[in-house]
């Protein structure tokens, strides 16, 4: 099963993206673990996910992060418009396609 660590300023504005995201998933039936966090915990938290995505809002942090995962997993700001529009379809459909993109 497959972990996506959102990440924003307070962990609060991607709970709905969250739940939108899992939504989509059970429809499809796709097994995915789906988590929000501030960018405070993302050090302590990290290790135990297969991608990171960030809040367009923390977008400035994206160096940070990709530091702290060390090219151990993906890390990537979501589009800003899937964004806004809480688009959960869209956004998990980008994070599967970078895993995927990671096996080759």
């Amino acid at each position: 099963m497959k972990k996506i660590l959102l990440v924003c300023n307070a962990g609060m504005s991607t709970s709905l993206l969250v739940t939108n995201m899992e939504k989509y998933a059970k429809k499809e039936n796709i097994e995915i673990t789906i988590m929000a966090v501030p960018l405070t915990q993302v050090d302590s938290v990290v290790k135990d996910w297969d991608i990171v995505m960030l809040g367009p809002q923390v977008r400035h942090c994206l160096n940070q992060i990709k530091n702290i995962v060390d090219g151990r997993i993906p890390v990537e700001i979501i589009d800003m418009r899937d964004y806004g529009m809480m688009n959960g379809e869209k956004v998990l459909k980008r994070a599967l396609e970078l895993l995927d993109n990671e096996k080759v």
